[in-house]
């Protein structure tokens, strides 16, 4: 493999990569933790209207476009970034949603019992969000955050093995979802091991993208 061809990362690099991408979002969901995760202002509904959803779209454009450039500059491959839609990829797409669905599903049932309403079901039944609005934002922030994940940062890290690709990429996806209470976060643990599995099966980047995607759409429309 040549530099100009370089798909791997140092512990450096993913830092200030992930750091750019994910450190606001990971300072913002500690703090929720810490203050016992507030509801109203700046709280929890906040969190979903199209304001909110459209800051996010432009916070992730502008990070994304950044980190981009700090790579090319560093002689990444960045076109291996891109995710690449087919038919046969958006099937795989469909079932990994369905399948990260039942996982984090069933992984929550097991914690659920006797525990009080979460932060993450406050906010989607106080959300106020127009459907083109919600869809724009699932696909920036599904692209977003799964290329940086998993196509930088758990591929990048393959080298060091496995279970440490996975594992790193599960802690930080986990860090910056902790908003979103103890189910919550169960539920990411979830879904986020199905795809770290399939990225580190496949290689393909559009399955998981799509999945994301879905993700953030049928939560808000099957209310």
């Amino acid at each position: 493999m040549t530099e100009a061809n370089r798909t791997t990362t140092t512990p450096g690099e993913a830092l200030v990569v992930i750091t750019i991408c994910f450190g606001w979002a990971v300072l913002s969901s500690l703090n929720a933790v810490a203050s016992g995760f507030p509801s109203g202002g700046t709280g929890t509904e906040a969190l979903f209207n199209d304001r909110a959803l459209l800051g996010i779209i432009w916070y992730e454009l502008v990070l994304g476009t950044v980190a981009l450039t700090i790579l090319r500059s560093r002689n990444y491959a960045i076109s291996t970034l891109t995710p690449h839609p087919t038919m046969k990829d958006s099937m795989w797409g469909l079932g990994l949603f369905f399948a990260a669905w039942l996982v984090g599903g069933t992984l929550a049932s097991m914690f659920s019992a006797g525990q009080p309403e979460q932060p993450i079901d406050h906010m989607v039944r106080q959300a106020n969000i127009s459907l083109p609005v919600l869809i724009v934002m699932a696909m920036v922030n599904g692209t977003f955050e799964e290329v940086f994940l998993l196509g930088f940062l758990q591929r990048g890290l393959r080298h060091y093995g496995p279970s440490v690709a996975l594992g790193v990429t599960l802690l930080v996806r986990l860090m910056y979802h902790l908003y979103q209470g103890p189910i919550g976060a169960v539920w990411i643990t979830g879904f986020g091991l199905v795809f770290g599995l399939y990225y580190l099966r496949f290689q393909s980047l559009w399955p998981v993208v799509l999945a994301h995607i879905l993700w953030d759409i049928v939560p808000f429309t099957a209310r």
